[in-house]
């Protein structure tokens, strides 16, 4: 394996040793709905691409310290862009397609992009925004302003990814060459089961792109060992192991809601049809991982990682014992980029195995932050926050085993995860604010055994209000502002939230309602609704 300083030399590296080997793989139903008219791209093909856009691009002027937003789904144009960029010093801003105007203002704003590059089907939600917006295949205009100079190789930015913090607005995550380098370095760093062969893996994976998962995970780990990146366009369970057959998939990443929903369909006789060897995400019911395994014949391996942590401090269940079904996250000394950790207490003094604490990670060696991320970007106070004595603080309460191995138990952020999707809780919490019929408004996560966790609003409403007609209203408020999966599923009316001396509202003490909300009287069900809301915008975007 050879790795090089950035992901655009990279690919020029593995296109010279494995040019006729596949780099994007589609099904071929998934190629029908893009219009793609093919379905496999070889990684020659792949480096002529992002030549032709990359000379086109450096034709208009952009280099480092310009920043180009990308609304190209999950779709190869996705990752030729971004690569054409990179090779010119310049980083990408990916963004949410299911992204509100109001949201990808911020975003275009915040992350300071000079260009918006949209499919043509995405162009309007680009446009409006304060920057020049075009299709993905058109000639960028001029750039606004003289390029920098070029940085010493590995350690320019690659990306800006937005992720939900505690605040209301998302943080924008400043992730450098490196950072992506130490993705591909983990993967191909590890043994059995996963133990990639060089040139002849294929990982399929309906994860998002504008996410690190699709971007840095998945796709560097394919990139450093000549593998191929099958796309789906979003998890479809009923065709799920045809697409793996089709494609000659060996591996998968998914989300704890998506074996959930395989083990829902009636058992066939195809279940252990496939190639697959193995599967890596995190999240997987308790329930839920060992019928999987022994139904599908596929180990899930359980892993752990941050927008911030990238690839230089990741955890994985990959050697045995993996404590199946105990959200076991493997043993912090396994192969790959070296880390350091601790679990602490509230106070920052070690706690002793088996007691819970927050995980504290850093990079082994001289310096801590070492292919994490490189800061959040006009927020040097988050950036110190998250970085206290020089450990990066996680937020995730974690216990160790007697085995060495970390065990996931909670998080301590005010963060709602949901599918996959880090949701913060008070930026749902001041658009509900905002109706007319909300008094007070707390939100949380909610239990919920698809999807891991549920947006949940607790309301103190308005007097005389029907309590049912504003649980719709309020589904119908936040739809009109959020992407859909920030809308809250649940709806909870109380007289009085519970509240400290100083008038905050102590969530902790709404602990029970959490675990089993549909056994409240006062409690509306809306994920129909919601999952209604995801349908109409799919349809509608295309």
């Amino acid at each position: 394996m050879t790795l090089a300083a950035t992901p655009s030399l990279q690919l020029a590296v593995q296109a010279a040793r494995f040019a006729e080997h596949p780099l994007f793989i589609l099904p071929q139903a998934v190629a029908d709905l893009w219009g793609a008219g093919r379905t496999h791209w070889t990684y020659a093909e792949a480096l002529a691409e992002v030549l032709r856009l990359r000379m086109s691009y450096a034709a208009a002027g952009y280099g480092p310290g310009h920043r180009v937003a990308l609304l190209l789904e999950n779709r190869p144009e996705h990752f030729f862009h971004w690569l054409a960029l990179n090779g010119l010093g310049v980083a990408i801003v990916p963004i949410n397609p299911d992204a509100t105007p109001d949201e990808i203002a911020y975003l275009i704003g915040h992350s300071g992009a000079v260009l918006a590059v949209a499919l043509p089907s995405r162009l309007a939600q680009m446009q409006g925004h304060g920057v020049p917006a075009i299709t993905d295949d058109a000639a960028p205009p001029a750039a606004p302003g003289p390029a920098g100079t070029m940085p010493e190789p590995g350690t320019g930015e690659c990306a800006l990814i937005y992720t939900s913090g505690t605040t209301g607005k998302p943080k924008g995550c400043i992730l450098s060459d490196l950072y992506f380098m130490q993705w591909g370095a983990w993967y191909a760093a590890q043994p059995a089961p996963i133990a990639l062969r060089e040139g002849a893996e294929r990982l399929m994976t309906p994860l998002p792109a504008f996410h690190v998962n699709a971007m840095g995970n998945s796709f560097m780990g394919m990139l450093a060992t000549g593998g191929a990146q099958v796309i789906i366009d979003r998890f479809h369970p009923r065709s799920w192991w045809d697409m793996a057959r089709e494609t000659g998939a060996t591996c998968f990443h998914y989300l704890g809601v998506m074996p959930a929903i395989l083990l829902a369909i009636p058992p066939g006789s195809g279940d252990r049809d496939h190639a697959l060897r193995f599967g890596l995400g995190g999240g997987v019911h308790a329930d839920h991982h060992a019928a999987f395994e022994d139904r599908f014949g596929v180990p899930l391996l359980e892993g752990w990682a941050m927008t911030e942590t990238g690839g230089a401090c990741i955890l994985s269940a990959v050697a045995e014992p993996r404590n199946v079904g105990t959200r076991c996250l493997g043993r912090p000394d396994r192969p790959g980029p070296a880390m350091d950790y601790r679990l602490i207490d509230d106070q920052g003094l070690d706690v002793s195995p088996g007691i819970p604490g927050e995980l504290v990670v850093r990079a082994w060696g001289d310096d801590p932050r070492r292919g994490l991320f490189s800061g959040y970007l006009n927020d040097p106070a988050a950036t110190d926050a998250i970085w206290q004595g020089g450990w990066l603080h996680t937020g995730d309460i974690m216990r160790q085993g007697p085995d060495g191995a970390l065990h996931f138990m909670d998080r301590k952020k005010n963060i709602i995860r949901r599918s996959g999707e880090n949701i913060a809780a008070l930026e749902v919490e001041g658009i509900l604010n905002t109706h007319p019929q909300v008094a007070q408004v707390a939100v949380v996560a909610a239990d919920d055994p698809l999807r891991g966790e549920e947006v949940m609003a607790v309301v103190v409403p308005k007097p005389g209000v029907d309590e049912a007609a504003v649980a719709r209203a309020l589904v119908d408020h936040a739809a009109g502002r959020l992407a859909y999966y920030k809308v809250p599923g649940f709806v909870v009316f109380r007289d009085a939230l519970p509240v400290t001396s100083t008038q905050k509202v102590r969530k902790a003490d709404l602990g029970g309602l959490t675990e089993n909300p549909l056994a409240d009287p006062r409690c509306h069900d809306l994920r129909a609704e919601k999952q209604a809301l995801r349908k109409v915008r799919s349809e509608t975007s295309h």
